[in-house]
């Protein structure tokens, strides 16, 4: 571990930083890369995505007692040898054996210093999906604790979906639920996505990429909801690796070659310096460089050139308190000078995932634009580990467990919206629009702050205020003047809803506008109530508009029959529930027509006429090209005494257990065996397919005046004709003279036929014979 730094002295025993315990030691045990080093520490923009050694038992144990914290190590070792003993004799598909993995899970878990149940459930969070164990016998093993967070993490493997979408919303739904009765299950399942993003290049290309889309939408910004900044970075940065390798490896070389190390050394020194001599006292002073991915999205998505990114270097001050956060930003700024509209306050508008921080941008007197980062110890804690904060809490400090609800107050209310809507795909669409990474504030006429996600618009507005406002809102204004209401919000508007009469409601429309999960999940709640008749209506349009575009045609005698089994596959008790919740939203189109479809198949296919079983007489069926009377696939088998080849007439010999023995007619073996009254039975007839176009062997011998380069004259003469060669031999004979037997791929007799002209015209050969 390194050596802890003169400020770090300073801190009361047992303060857990991401300096002291992560960043160190990434390169060895591949733990957590911190989002910013101290500022004694080497900037290396290699760390991150740097592959894990493989974690050990002895490794494990030897961080839990290293953490100083009182770990029941009884249970995480019952919990390993049970683990170990499921997964004994398994092995990733990266070479180790698998219990390395649920390992490695539980000290990333160590790191951000989870409790003993979070330890245990990560070293069997496979167990259940994977080995014949059951939920139940964790449960009286381990307790409900570990039990809850071991299902909670567990795949919905044995249930057939009818699409992929269907089974990962499931899947995902499933450990939403779990996360908002505990949230370490999404910490553990955070765990794990990382190193198996870490260890993903063993798996197929395809995979890959898809493993890295899912974590880029779903599991990445999950994280950062979180406020786990550090998992949330290193996700991003393995997923864009694997998305877009050319753009990764393109920015980290561009990277390696600003190296400002030396500059944020040296502006480090001189911040520390000016704040002791205004006698802010024990500041730690660290540093960090953007993540690759963040990186990329300015660059890519907004269209920037690496020097237009003002925030690639950063230098992080934490301090004791609010009131010396104020006034050491006002001594960055008599320092440097500020860059206009670059300075965010979240530590009185914090930020969804509770991050607090001052953020300003300076301009260094090198020239070079640097982020300033000023905050107080709790809050940089809270931004290094998010919501598993909460249980580092419990060791001494005062436990927010309001704080905790609080932030976990989305998924519940994501969950909430989902039973407003029947189609699973909702699930997803809504939560990566929930999870957006950029947010805006905006204000009521009150001063009171909404939080919307990036790109929401006024009616989003009206219904984070209420259900109520949503509904009646007939138009708004921003900033004093008339806007549309699908007017997108910015940072710093002031947004005064303008309502119409009670019973107004709002337009289906605006379904297709708004952007968060709670909006949608009002409106269509508001139509499902209290438009039932037309919602039924609107439903039944929309089906038959699209079954006729989808050449779905159904008889009238059958229509009630038809729809009443998609109804009950939909999950739906009559038709009419089925055209309502498509009317009102609950059902998409797209997500219901598989079902319309196969049920449509199903009655098509019962309709259809049976058949007639018609028996027809096959010829018999050549084999090797030889087609032998009255026998059908029978073994074959060319005699080497004569070596018969399409063209010459032929002769089967039944042979016992070796199949049937093709002879020429004119073989001296099959005219004395047809002479033979004992087998004389066992002599079938036997004929040449016509379409043959097998390739059969045959020998020929020749002779010829021995001379040199005469062999390469016979195979050059083969190969003109391309005639394969299978053998050769050559042996000096009497009088110097040469004999050479060649075995060759022959189509038939005529084809022979014009080998042996060929050969026989070559320069010193005498006579060409088959063998």
């Amino acid at each position: 571990m390194a050596q802890a730094t003169k400020k770090e002295a300073l801190e009361e025993p047992g303060f857990y930083s991401a300096k002291t315990h992560l960043q160190h030691k990434v390169k060895e045990i591949g733990t957590l890369a911190a989002t910013a080093k101290p500022a004694d520490a080497a900037v290396d923009s290699e760390s991150v995505i740097t592959r894990p050694e493989i974690i050990t038992h002895e490794k494990l144990m030897d961080a839990l007692r290293e953490s100083g914290r009182g770990y029941d190590l009884e249970l995480i070792e019952r919990a390993f040898q049970t683990a170990d003993d499921l997964h004994k004799g398994v092995f990733r598909r990266s070479g180790e054996p698998y219990i390395c993995h649920p390992l490695a899970v539980a000290r990333l878990l160590v790191d951000l210093g989870m409790d003993s149940e979070s330890i245990a459930a990560s070293l069997l969070h496979d167990v259940v999906e994977d080995t014949p164990i059951t939920i139940e016998e964790v449960q009286s093993k381990f307790g409900a604790d570990v039990a809850l967070l071991v299902d909670g993490v567990t795949k919905l493997t044995k249930i057939q979906f009818s699409s992929i979408e269907e089974q990962q919303a499931e899947n995902l739904r499933k450990m939403l639920l779990a996360m908002s009765q505990d949230v370490r299950v999404m910490i553990i399942k955070l765990c794990d996505r990382l190193h198996n993003m870490r260890t993903g290049d063993a798996w197929p290309e395809q995979k890959r990429r898809d493993k890295a889309l899912e974590t880029m939408e779903v599991y990445a910004p999950i994280a950062n909801r979180l406020g786990i900044l550090n998992i949330k970075e290193e996700l991003e940065d393995r997923s864009l690796n694997y998305l877009d390798p050319v753009s990764y490896q393109e920015i980290r070389h561009l990277l390696s070659e600003k190296n400002g190390e030396e500059f944020l050394s040296r502006t480090s020194a001189n911040i520390e310096k000016r704040l002791e001599e205004s006698e802010i006292c024990n500041a730690i002073m660290k540093r960090r460089v953007k993540s690759v991915y963040g990186i990329y999205r300015k660059m890519y998505m907004q269209n920037k050139s690496f020097d237009e990114i003002y925030d690639v270097y950063a230098v992080r001050i934490i301090l004791d308190s609010v009131a010396e956060c104020y006034n050491a930003l006002g001594l960055i700024h008599d320092m440097y000078h500020p860059l206009p509209n670059r300075f965010k306050d979240y530590i009185s508008t914090p930020k969804p995932n509770g991050y607090q921080s001052l953020h300003t941008t300076v301009i260094g007197h090198e020239g070079i634009p640097f982020e300033v980062q000023i905050r107080t110890r709790e809050m940089d804690e809270m931004a290094e580990y998010g919501v598993a904060a909460h249980w580092r809490y419990k060791e001494g400090l005062s436990s927010p467990q309001d704080s905790l609800d609080a932030r976990l107050a989305w998924v519940r209310q994501l969950l909430e919206n989902q039973r407003m809507s029947d189609d699973a795909g909702n699930l997803l669409r809504d939560l990566k629009s929930d999870l957006l990474p950029e947010e805006v504030f905006a204000f009521t006429p009150k001063g009171d702050v909404i939080n919307l996600p990036a790109g929401a618009t006024c009616i989003d507005f009206a219904y984070a205020i209420h259900s109520a406002v949503g509904n009646r809102m007939i138009a708004c204004k921003v900033n004093n003047r008339i806007v549309p209401i699908d007017h997108q919000v910015t940072t710093g508007e002031i947004i005064e809803v303008i309502t119409g009469p009670a019973d107004k409601g709002p337009s289906r429309d605006w379904l297709k506008i708004v952007k968060t999960s709670e909006a949608k999940s009002k409106i269509r709640n508001w139509f499902k109530k209290m438009c039932r008749d037309e919602n039924i209506a609107e439903g039944r349009d929309l089906l038959n508009k699209e079954l006729r575009r989808n050449q779905i045609f159904v008889n009238d005698d059958e229509w009630d029959d038809y729809i009443s089994e998609v109804a009950r596959r939909l999950r739906k008790n009559t038709p009419e529930e089925l055209y309502a919740a498509i009317g009102y939203g609950g059902l998409t189109m797209a997500n219901c027509l598989p079902r319309f479809r196969e049920e449509f198949a199903k009655l098509r296919a019962a309709n259809e006429p049976k058949p007639v079983t018609v028996t027809t007489v096959h010829p018999p069926q050549p084999t090797d090209g030889v087609i032998v009377k009255d026998m059908d696939n029978c073994p074959i088998k060319f005699a080497k005494c004569c070596s018969p080849l399409p063209g010459d007439e032929i002769v089967g010999f039944v042979t016992r257990g070796f199949g049937v023995s093709i002879h020429k007619r004119i073989c001296t073996n099959a005219v004395n065996g047809m002479r033979d009254p004992s087998n004389a039975g066992r002599w079938v007839k036997a004929y040449w397919a016509q379409d043959n176009k097998q390739s059969f062997k045959a020998t020929l011998e020749i002779s010829a005046l021995d001379r040199d380069g005469l062999l390469g004259d016979v195979a050059a003469t083969l190969q003109d004709m391309r005639v394969p060669i299978y053998a050769i031999n050559a042996r000096q004979s009497d009088k110097g003279c040469a004999v050479m037997s060649i075995t060759i791929g022959i189509a038939n007799t005529e084809h022979l036929n014009n080998v042996v002209s060929r050969l026989a015209k070559i320069r010193d050969v005498l006579k060409v014979t088959r063998g």
